[in-house]
């Protein structure tokens, strides 16, 4: 009985502030008349769908619906967006189909609901994958309708608002979930007040003591200056005003959250967490902002290196401001953001601005086209192979992109995160950019693919058609985009090439036994196909390309169904032409090159290893019987460059490196990697890798190296 009534007096105090009318109230003051009757009409249904379920806290589970309304409302967000929130759960938690929804309330409202629904469980193996397959499911119905994320994020925020009803385990798994993808997804759509909440209520039930240890600390801080705020604010504001700015100046303090995650970036500790305060200056133009700053900088003491220019050079998600940081009263470090009020609006409500204000010019543009071109990378890195759990990963990598800004040679600005590479750059450009680079030149100068841009460079991609992306750039890429496609480009390279070379290895190996390549047609393949559990010929080719099945050993499946019983001599080895690709791997202990005479080690997973025969490091560290060995030699028409490791050594003096990399590159080669032993006997002894097209361009490589006065002694590794 006391369990009822205090129910019933919670839902008339939640009906109060998320009813049906407390909802018209709001819509009232920006929607015409029959636009509210209509989102009327979608509670009335939704409320009929909805009777007697209950949410954990005990309260009528229509008034969840309603209060994500609400909080969309406060954004002033459509009348079909906010239909769509009243009737995001029907589909997934009532009898009510899709098709339903849509001949009640049109075809975009069940566009919506369909893609805030999460998918049917028992389609999945694990949670995990439900989780994941949801996620997908929800980022590309977004790429359709940037709405859909706005009603997953409101309904996100109120689940968090009222997550206190849940058991400890439950709401630290949803806390997880909301800081890791649905906050950096708030900030990622500029809509900053969502974002800010979000990170705060997932850090207060994720790590609910750290927060209440660091919410009592920030009040003893602000306890102890809180007429600092007071003092700032009017001092800016009169100084603005003295020079004729008409600006706002609102002091505020940062939320829990940005203040625990620098305190465990940066290793400090509270009390080292200067910069608490920040206030925001909001003028009417452009040029204001920058009068502003300079009068900014001349009442406080500005610290240079923490300046930013985010009106000349966006973030990522359209923000635009100046922050600078001030030695303010007390020796006390402020952070100051100024910027317009159309500016102001996009930083508040980032994508939904859109919908919230009439801005002019390419300002209410901005989020929309930055949130489209993150749409599109969605859409290609769901075209790319791989299962949901790679995409989300993918995702959460492109979440986090802690901005460089690098230029192109015809001056454009391009975004990527903290870290990124040439070959990142590459891919944001364009796919096919990315796929063809093969060196780049980083201010005008050439540099590594693997190097880490910085603000301001400009960099410039040189490619090559007969260029493909290359395994190793995985270790260093940045970007989802570029991590996605070159395992596209890999994945499809390499079924196809262990496809044709499975094919040359099983018939070479047939050719051995005696079989003509016929017996790989007609009932006997068959059998053996059905023996081996495969569907079709293709599999049996790309699992031995791959290196899981051995050739001769299937070779030897083919004998039983063709009459025979042994094998005949072995003939003309495999050739090898160069253009392999993934499935042929060259020894890096003896690094093997057109005219020395090489085998193979067939490897599981990574196709064939070729060997010099005289590689004694190859010999011994390979385990296993002799079928694991393939005899090879080169195909006369062998292409491609070959890496070979030289040691040089000569006297330890100025120049001598630049010397013998001069020589190397008038031989026609280049240089790979270099590594300096220690110098201190006064020898310089260098280990370089090199590459050569085969041993007569090697020879005439070491021959101009022992041509030079300043070199001692040239051998190979």
């Amino acid at each position: 009985m006391l369990t009822r009534l205090n129910n019933a007096i919670r839902n008339q105090r939640i009906s109060r502030e998320f009813g049906i009318d407390a909802l018209c109230e709001v819509l009232e003051t920006y929607l015409p008349q029959e636009q509210v009757d209509e989102v009327r009409h979608a509670y009335e249904f939704g409320a009929e769908r909805h009777e007697g379920q209950f949410r954990k806290s005990g309260e009528a589970y229509i008034y969840h619906p309603l209060a994500v309304a609400k909080i969309l409302a406060e954004m002033h967000l459509d009348h079909t967006t906010l239909m769509a929130a009243i009737l995001h759960d029907v589909v997934e938690d009532t009898d009510v189909t899709l098709a339903e929804v849509s001949d009640h309330f049109g075809r975009d409202v069940a566009a919506l609901v369909d893609g805030v629904s999460k998918l049917d469980r028992a389609q999945f193996q694990t949670k995990a994958e439900v989780q994941a397959e949801s996620f997908r499911k929800l980022l590309l119905a977004m790429t359709q309708d940037i709405r859909v994320i706005l009603v997953k994020l409101a309904d996100r925020l109120h689940n968090m608002r009222t997550l206190g009803s849940m058991p400890h385990p439950k709401r630290r798994k949803i806390a997880r979930e909301t800081l890791d993808i649905y906050a950096p997804i708030a900030q990622r759509l500029g809509i900053h007040t969502m974002r800010v909440e979000l990170e705060d209520l997932g850090f207060a039930n994720l790590y609910p003591k750290r927060y209440d240890v660091l919410a009592r600390a920030v009040a003893e801080v602000s306890g102890n200056r809180r007429n600092l705020i007071r003092e700032v604010e009017q001092t800016l504001s009169k100084a603005l005003r003295d020079e004729g700015i008409g600006a706002s100046v609102v002091g505020r303090q940062k939320n829990l959250y940005s203040i625990y995650l620098k305190m465990r970036r940066k290793h400090l500790r509270f009390l080292d967490v200067m910069d608490l305060y920040g206030f925001r200056l909001i003028v009417k133009r452009i040029d204001d902002c920058y009068r502003a700053l300079g009068v900014v900088h001349h009442v406080y003491k500005p610290i240079g290196e923490l300046f930013n220019d985010f009106i000349a050079t966006p973030k990522v998600n359209g923000y635009q401001s100046l922050h600078t940081t001030l030695v303010g009263p007390g020796g006390i470090k402020i952070e100051v953001q100024i910027r317009t009020r159309d500016m102001h609006h996009i930083s508040e409500s980032g994508i939904a601005a859109h919908w919230q204000y009439k801005l002019g010019g390419g300002g209410a543009k901005a989020p929309q086209v930055r949130a489209r071109e993150w749409l599109t990378g969605l859409l290609e890195m769901d075209h790319a192979p791989g299962n949901s759990l790679e995409f989300l990963e993918n995702v959460k990598i492109d979440l986090f992109p802690d901005e460089v800004y690098v230029f192109t040679p015809k001056g454009q600005i391009r975004r990527l995160p903290r870290g990124a590479t040439p070959v990142d750059f590459a891919y944001s450009v364009h796919t096919e950019l990315g796929n063809h680079c093969v060196a780049t030149r980083v201010n005008h100068h050439l540099a590594p693919l693997s190097v880490q841009l910085r603000n301001g460079d400009t960099v410039e991609i040189i490619g090559a058609k007969h260029a493909r992306p290359n395994a190793a750039w995985l270790n260093f890429v940045k970007t989802a985009k570029a991590r996605t496609s070159i395992r596209s480009y890999l994945k499809n390279l390499r079924d196809d090439e262990a496809i044709r070379l499975g094919r040359r290895l099983l018939e070479r190996s047939l050719d051995e036994l005696g079989l003509a390549g016929r017996v790989l047609k007609g009932e006997g393949a068959d059998l053996v196909l059905q023996k081996l559990e495969l569907d079709d010929m293709e599999d049996l080719y790309a699992s031995i390309g791959l290196g899981r099945r051995l050739a001769p050993l299937v070779a030897r499946l083919f004998l039983e169904p063709a009459g025979q019983s042994s094998a005949i001599e072995m003939v003309a080895p495999l050739a090898i032409q160069g253009t392999e690709g993934l499935i042929v791997e060259y020894g890096r202990c003896c690094h093997p090159i057109p005219g020395d005479p090489i085998r193979g080690h067939v490897s599981m997973g990574r196709g064939i290893v070729i060997h010099r025969v005289d590689c004694k490091s190859g010999i011994q560290n390979r385990k296993g019987g002799p079928h694991d060995w393939v005899s090879l030699s080169w195909s006369p028409d062998v292409q491609g460059d070959f890496n070979v490791e030289l040691r040089i050594q000569g006297p330890n003096q100025r120049g001598f490196l630049a010397t013998v990399a001069t020589e190397i590159a008038d031989a026609g080669s280049s240089i790979e990697n270099v590594n300096m032993a220690d110098r201190s006997s006064g020898m310089a002894d260098m280990r370089i890798n090199i590459t050569v097209r085969d041993r007569i361009h090697l020879a005439q490589v070491m021959r101009g190296l022992r041509r030079l006065d300043i070199v001692e002694r040239v051998q190979r590794s």
